[in-house]
């Protein structure tokens, strides 16, 4: 596998990358699949899931995979971002839309993340 310094930070930015790019286009409102709001919950479950696979493994695929790319893939500041901008909306204050929203994505996320861990257990 990987050794060294030099080939981890090359695999860590790859990832990081590759990450990035699949949170963008799974959240950007233009998207095709989901966009938005759903896109991003949509990728904080998968890294959740992804992150709970990982519990047990050693320190370098930790690094690599886990912090580079389910770290690019994930992001909370658009996920606070698309709650912010929900309750600021008349909907979203009228409907509790934005509450259900944060309490889908964490119960999701825990949940998700659970069953990665039992899956590896």
């Amino acid at each position: 596998m990987l050794t060294g310094p030099i080939p981890t930070a090359v695999a860590f930015v790859l990832l990081a990358g590759a990450g990035a790019a699949v949170r963008f286009l799974a959240s950007h409102p233009s998207g095709r699949w989901p966009g938005g709001h759903l896109g991003t919950m949509a990728v904080n479950v998968v890294g959740s899931f992804a992150l709970g696979l990982l519990a047990g493994t050693g320190d370098a695929t930790l690094t690599i995979v886990g912090t580079g790319g389910l770290g690019a893939l994930t992001t909370f500041s658009t996920f606070a971002a698309d709650a912010m901008g929900m309750a600021d909306t008349r909907v979203g204050r009228r409907s509790g839309r934005t509450i259900g929203h944060v309490a889908n994505t964490l119960v999701l996320g825990v949940g998700a993340a659970a069953l990665g861990l039992y899956l590896t257990a």
